[in-house]
């Protein structure tokens, strides 16, 4: 199954350009009607109805997987403010290792040094 992602406000709509380039089925909240305002209820029910990985650096993804499995899936962006160029230099060397690791893993988290799954 191809993997499939949902890309949240806070990320830039380029990652989703880089994603799709990639091959990778993306989605960013501005293809979405209410583009930047989508709520996180909005963004979990379109990860669930199409089996979409969120992408974000909110925390509070991480709260509702942990308590409520919901979004099923999430890759939790904890690098802090970088630019644009530094975020998709870090997706460019990983993106492999990510689509691997969520064979195993719900939820993984990448920063500026490492990734890693969460049980």
């Amino acid at each position: 199954m191809q993997m499939k992602f949902i890309v949240d406000a806070q990320l830039p709509y380029v990652l989703n350009e880089f994603l799709k380039e990639s091959g990778v089925d993306a989605i960013h909240t501005d293809n979405l009607t209410n583009k930047e305002r989508t709520t996180d209820t909005e963004i979990r029910k379109i990860a669930h109805e199409q089996n979409r990985i969120v992408i974000s650096k909110d925390g509070d993804f991480v709260s509702s997987h942990l308590l409520q499995k919901s979004p099923e899936k999430l890759l939790w962006i904890t690098t802090g403010n970088i630019r644009n160029k530094e975020l998709l230099d870090l997706f460019r060397k990983n993106i492999n290792t990510v689509i691997k690791l969520f064979d195993t893993y719900d939820l993984i988290e990448m920063n500026n040094t490492e990734i890693k799954g969460h049980d």
